[in-house]
């Protein structure tokens, strides 16, 4: 059985202003998938993790985890929630 993947996908999209139609035409699924991805209903292949993190030109990491993230105020201001 596979681990959920955590990610920021919905965060990242809406600070880059790209919307699911436009990032599943640049790494090649339909924009359906991308949902699946943001809401946890699906995981990515290594595949398209790598092309998506190439396509935000960030690593992976940043993108997806095994772990759940901390909120980005704990990231950015040393907060926990």
């Amino acid at each position: 059985m596979s681990e959920q993947v955590h990610n920021r996908l919905s965060a990242v999209r809406a600070e880059r202003k790209v919307s699911r139609q436009a990032l599943a035409e640049a790494v090649g699924v339909h924009y359906q998938t991308i949902g699946y991805i943001e809401r946890g209903q699906y995981n990515p292949s290594l595949d398209l993790a790598l092309k998506v993190a190439r396509y935000f030109e960030l690593p992976v990491e940043a993108l997806f985890s095994l772990e759940p993230f901390q909120p980005l105020t704990a990231e950015v201001y040393g907060r926990k929630k």
